[in-house]
């Protein structure tokens, strides 16, 4: 599996967006250039995952989320790709996906 390091920064560029922090901000908060910071953003550079937990201090954010985009912690974990999973299933696939999902909580019962 290749780390997609532009998506991983995509994903930084909009929590840190979404917290009104410029990249002047985050650079000063983690003591790198503002150049550094936008080179991350864009995946020219390739992070360490110190740096990315640092980031995802700062920005509040599961470290999950940045490299997998949900965030074991959330509500929603998984929600957004088994829904996008199960659109692509037939009509008789999605029937049994439910029969599964209905034994699967029948057991937790």
């Amino acid at each position: 599996m290749n780390v997609d390091y532009a998506l991983i920064g995509s994903r930084i560029k909009s929590k840190r967006r979404d917290k009104r922090m410029t990249q002047e901000m985050m650079a000063e908060a983690l003591d790198v250039s503002v150049g550094y910071v936008s080179q991350v953003e864009r995946g020219v550079t390739k992070i360490s995952l110190d740096l990315l937990a640092e980031i995802s201090g700062l920005l509040d954010c599961d470290i999950s989320f940045f490299v997998s985009g949900t965030a074991t912690g959330e509500r929603g974990y998984l929600k957004d790709e088994f829904s996008e999973k199960f659109e692509r299933l037939s009509k008789r696939q999605r029937r049994i996906a439910v029969e599964i999902i209905d034994v699967l909580i029948k057991e937790e019962e």
